[in-house]
């Protein structure tokens, strides 16, 4: 019975010898981490802001009896946009200048009278509250005309009002009052609304945690933080600007702060209050040690790569990972240029296992030929990439 058991022993331990011998090595393409420059981002979510909206509105009343421009047009300032019925100001103006002339004449009179009293008053022929009354009716006369004068140019103000043109250059909206209607100062939402297009502005926030690096750049008289704008799906590039002004407080609802950009937009890609998705170059790192995104793994380690040994096995290798541009990711701490990670093939992986490299090594710089590791989705560079597998091995013997 004894011998039995011995020898049921023995081939359990013989089959199991030659399981492990017989276990296949994975197949799996790596790439060699290489010293490169990798530009800081930061990307964030803004909002189409025109340098200047303004909505016309009437600055009397009056029926409007005419439209000068297009909807959709192109105006520049000055350029003629409605026309409110002149003649209740027409009338009201011949009357000041009636009243004017009338009182013109009295202050002539007055001002006669007066040389007249001053001859008798040196004569001591006439009572001098006479002579002094008479002085205060040549000053109310004067009053009286200067008086008809305001009038007369308030009256030319309204005329002006009447004749409504553009405050500003852009472009106008949808017409907002038809001709022949009844405006007033109070008319809502005025007469047509008129845009800016370009330049424009695009205003986004950036939480408090990055803005001491944004300022750090922004405070540098040489120094420029480009701007560029994509479109919604964060795929195409629309513009590119520079940073030019920051907000002088703290949203304390949300910890961010209010930054606007400023871009040519000669084509006029950006519209008016638009959603666009914006990268905000903060800085660029020199000589960093660069791998492809594919390579960095999250789990219970925390952040890791299968670092490639020369006896073609992998171990888990903890690593501090910084910016990425989607297809690189920056490795701050934990990896050092010309060693060799997995960027493919990690699914059956595990801490000690055989490995076959499936093609030819390849670079982690961007520009390197032969490259073939699909980039990462797009993000922000700010923060660094997540979504690898987790590891079913947090030892601590595998973290360097």
């Amino acid at each position: 019975m004894v011998v039995v058991l011995v020898v049921v022993v023995i081939f359990h331990l013989l089959n199991g010898k030659k399981a492990r011998v017989g276990t296949p090595a994975q197949v799996v393409s790596v790439a060699t981490a290489t010293l490169g420059s990798m530009p800081e981002t930061l990307s964030e979510l803004g909002t189409v802001t025109p340098i200047a909206t303004v909505n016309v509105l009437p600055q009397l009343s009056g029926y409007l009896t005419a439209v000068g421009y297009q909807e959709g047009q192109d105006v520049t300032k000055g350029q003629f946009l409605a026309q409110i019925d002149p003649r209740q100001y027409e009338i009201s103006k011949q009357q000041a200048q009636a009243t004017l002339a009338k009182d013109q004449a009295t202050l002539a009179q007055a001002r006669s009278d007066l040389a007249r009293y001053i001859q008798l008053h040196e004569q001591k022929s006439i009572a001098e509250q006479t002579y002094n009354d008479q002085k205060f009716t040549v000053q109310q006369d004067e009053a009286a005309v200067q008086a008809d004068r305001a009038s007369i140019a308030q009256y030319d103000l309204d005329l002006a009002y009447c004749h409504i043109t553009a405050p500003v250059a852009g472009r106008v909206g949808l017409r907002l009052v038809d001709p022949g209607n009844y405006v007033t100062q109070s008319t809502s939402p005025g007469i047509v609304t008129i845009t800016t297009m370009k330049p424009t502005t695009v205003q986004f926030t950036v939480p408090q945690n990055s803005l001491s690096k944004v300022l750090a750049r922004f405070k540098d008289a040489n120094a420029s933080l480009p701007v560029t704008a994509y479109d919604s799906d964060n795929t195409k590039q629309i513009a590119t600007g520079s940073l030019y002004a920051l907000g002088n407080q703290m949203a304390t609802g949300t910890g961010t702060v209010n930054l606007r950009a400023t871009f040519a937009n000669d084509d006029e890609a950006l519209f008016p209050n638009e959603f666009v998705n914006v990268k905000l170059l903060v800085d660029t790192l020199q000589n960093a040690v660069l791998v492809p995104t594919p390579a960095v793994q999250s789990g219970a380690p925390g952040d890791y790569v299968y670092l490639v040994g020369s006896d073609n096995t992998v171990s888990v290798h903890k690593i501090t990972q910084g910016p990425s541009d989607g297809k690189n990711t920056v490795i701050l701490s934990g990896l050092s240029a010309g060693q060799q990670v997995v960027t493919d093939g990690m699914d059956r992986l595990s801490d000690g296992a055989k490995i076959k490299v499936a093609s030819a090594k390849k670079s982690a710089n961007p520009a390197a030929a032969g490259s073939t590791d699909a980039p990462a989705a797009a993000g922000s560079s700010a923060q660094p990439p997540h979504g690898g597998r987790k590891h079913a091995t947090a030892s601590a013997d595998s973290a360097s």
